[in-house]
């Protein structure tokens, strides 16, 4: 990509970003986004689920600068409760808990913040750059795609959704497949007849994606915190000599640079996210060191790397959303939630048909980064006594409001009843140890593939060869077939040993 057309991509994304609109948007995610990190159990799905109707008031830009900002938003704030009371209000932020709170006991919680404000900062800074240099040649090689590479691509990221999800690989199979059957109710677009609506009117227009979202992982994390009788009692709240040392810096340097190449990788992958980048870059420093066995009693390395990855990551995480149209986690596939609300069909077409959208997303991030920073340090104390309201208390509200969103889209009492149910149905999935996220994978892209594989099916006249005979669908195919054979082989080992051990 040559130089000058990246500097005339970003100053077109900087005109849009820097109106008051957007930078009220921006600041506004980057605070939600900060206060939902430090409340624990809530996490940015969830609050982007239960925000979707509010997106339908605000102009698109706007709207989804706001939900990117809640997401990047979230890493630091999860870091600074997982610091200062040993609890991690992001799941990302759990590895922060293991070095960041022994560090706090000793009386240097304030280096610890500063270097993870710091640390998250650079990978978000670089996390950008890395966007704007990638999507381009990315939107240029996904135009080439056909329908049957789109639909093994598809299939790849369904894939990787089953592989990266925690627990039993049979459940999560489960869940896609429950996902893509909910996506295909409705009416047939083709054939005009009506499919799994079961005679209710409601269910013609198909399941809308924002009821579904909000139930499944809205409502249900509020059962599941209500449930949940847990004690926040605060062990630092008062945070002083923020400045770390000259030693702290130079220790931390690398970890950094790091944290924010392997977060960067892992943001990309399909179904890698946040999660799997910090507790990938704790691990790397904990071999890389000198002194492994220090690691858990207060280094600044295992603040560092861990704090960098999972900013890095969650921002890289937009490329394959931006130009691909393929989420590559549940918090990419609420952002594609929010593009179809303003009409916005996800894709390589979005970076030709709305550039403005496009880069000025992009710029934002910066901005929302720096913001995080200025936020985040002098407002520590704020965030930690933010965990004293009691939960039940901001329940209610949160209830409230989202009954009051979801029944203003439609004007519709039934829509409320769906996200009661999904609530419910998102609830037992929590107790059966069934991760929801693959569920709205499956959701999203059930339909998509359907489209995909008719228009593949028809070009080639009924010949299904048509998915194995093009050198790229046939690399995805094989690609997702692998990463099966990756994870079902183990499975099936160990059952085999265990029905052995059993019969002898």
């Amino acid at each position: 990509m040559e130089v000058g057309t990246l500097f005339s991509n970003l100053a077109l994304g900087l005109s849009v970003a820097i109106t008051l609109q957007n930078l009220l948007w921006c600041l506004a995610g980057a605070v939600i986004g900060t206060a939902i990190g430090v409340l624990p159990g809530v996490g940015p799905v969830a609050t982007m689920a239960l925000l979707l109707p509010v997106t339908y008031l605000l102009p698109a830009e706007g709207a989804l600068i706001m939900l990117a900002g809640i997401y990047y938003g979230a890493q630091y704030g999860g870091s600074t409760t997982a610091i200062l009371v040993n609890l991690p209000g992001e799941s990302s932020s759990v590895v922060t808990t293991l070095d960041g709170y022994q560090m706090a006991r000793q009386g240097r919680a304030g280096p610890a913040l500063a270097i993870a404000a710091l640390g998250s900062f650079f990978a978000g800074c670089v996390a950008t750059i890395a966007i704007a240099i990638a999507a381009p040649p990315l939107t240029r090689l996904a135009q080439q795609f056909t329908p049957p590479d789109y639909f093994s691509l598809m299939v790849l990221g369904l894939v990787f959704a089953i592989v990266m999800a925690r627990g039993s690989v049979l459940k999560a199979f489960g869940m896609v497949f429950l996902g893509m059957l909910l996506g295909l109710a409705g009416t047939d677009v083709n054939t005009g007849n009506t499919r799994f609506t079961f005679g209710i009117g409601d269910l013609f227009d198909g399941i809308g994606f924002v009821p579904l979202a909000m139930g499944v992982f809205g409502i249900a994390e509020i059962i599941a915190n209500l449930t949940n009788p847990e004690r926040r009692d605060l062990v630092s709240a008062k945070v002083s000599g923020l400045l770390p040392t000259k030693d702290d810096l130079k220790r931390a340097i690398a970890p950094v640079l790091r944290g924010t190449f392997l977060g960067g990788l892992l943001g990309i992958l399909p179904g890698g996210g946040a999660i799997l980048a910090s507790f990938s870059a704790y691990t790397i420093e904990k071999k890389l060191s000198r002194t492994p066995e220090k690691f858990g009693t207060g280094m600044i390395e295992g603040v560092a790397a861990p704090e960098s990855a999972n900013n890095a990551a969650a921002q890289t995480s937009f490329i394959p959303m931006l130009t691909l149209g393929i989420p590559s986690n549940a918090v990419m596939a609420m952002m594609i939630g929010g593009m179809m609300i303003h009409g916005i069909i996800p894709g390589p077409q979005v970076m030709e048909q709305r550039p403005g959208l496009f880069w000025g997303m992009i710029v934002s991030m910066w901005f929302g980064n720096l913001m995080l920073v200025v936020l985040n340090l002098p407002l520590i104390g704020i965030w930690v006594r933010l965990l004293l309201v009691p939960y039940r208390l901001l329940a209610i509200a949160i209830l409230f409001f989202c009954c009051i969103g979801v029944y203003s889209l439609n004007n519709s009492a039934n829509e409320v009843l769906i996200i009661t149910v999904f609530g419910l149905v998102g609830y037992l999935f929590m107790k059966l140890d069934c991760e929801p996220a693959p569920l709205l994978l499956g959701f999203l892209l059930g339909p998509m593939m359907e489209v995909y594989m008719r228009r593949a099916m028809l070009l080639s006249r009924g010949d299904p060869w048509v998915f194995v005979q093009r050198p790229l669908s046939l690399t995805f195919l094989i690609l997702a077939g692998l990463l099966l054979l990756f994870v079902i082989v183990p499975n099936v080992r160990r059952a085999r040993e265990t029905v052995f051990q059993e019969a002898n």
